[in-house]
């Protein structure tokens, strides 16, 4: 029943839902505490499946190591009833193993899917929020723009004006240079920069 049941929510879970529904029944099954109890009594039942699947593996070994010496001695040959017994004890140690098996494996794949899943939707949704987001500039948006333009065209006039001191401040520097060595030639003293 439990195999059975998690076939199911798998179907349910791969079934290729709208993503409306897919989004409400993941909300539901992540969010809801009666499922949140739920789970924990089911996390409880695969650890009672994991002592059985230990237990099913073990008799599988013991019954199969029994069948392969009953064969080596020969004395099972004889009489039919003990080799039908045999292989019918040896079927159901195999079934229950792999059903064991089987279902304490997919209830690994069904966690799993279900967090990809919850994953997948959570990216969509917010993969849908920023797309709404840049399509439109909201108010606080193109305010913000405003002011950064404002901001750049103030930054590029103080570049302009940056860059007309410093074309004054090297003229200034040329023509005190002319000036002062013809000062000196007219008056005849030399100038050292060192003693200067």
């Amino acid at each position: 029943m439990l195999l059975a049941s998690e076939m199911v929510t798998f179907c349910v879970l791969v079934a290729p839902l709208p993503h409306i529904i897919r989004k409400k029944l993941f909300h539901f099954l992540s969010e809801s505490p009666i499922v949140a109890k739920l789970a924990y009594g089911i996390k409880i039942a695969f650890i009672f499946i994991a002592i059985l699947f230990v237990d099913a593996v073990q008799r599988m070994w013991r019954v199969t190591a029994e069948a392969d010496l009953a064969k080596s001695s020969g004395t099972g040959a004889s009489d039919v009833r003990a080799e039908t017994n045999m292989a019918a004890r040896k079927f159901y140690a195999q079934r229950n193993t792999y059903l064991t098996g089987f279902c304490l494996f997919l209830s690994l794949v069904l966690t799993r899917t279900f967090y990809i899943l919850l994953d997948l939707i959570h990216t969509q949704e917010e993969y849908a929020k920023l797309k709404n987001e840049t399509k439109s500039p909201q108010g606080d948006q193109a305010k913000q723009i405003a002011d950064l333009k404002t901001k750049l065209a103030a930054a590029e006039e103080k570049v302009k004006d940056y860059d007309i001191v410093k074309k004054q401040a090297s003229q200034n520097a040329q023509e005190y240079d002319r000036l002062a060595t013809e000062y000196n030639m007219k008056t005849g003293s030399v100038s050292d920069k060192r003693k200067d």
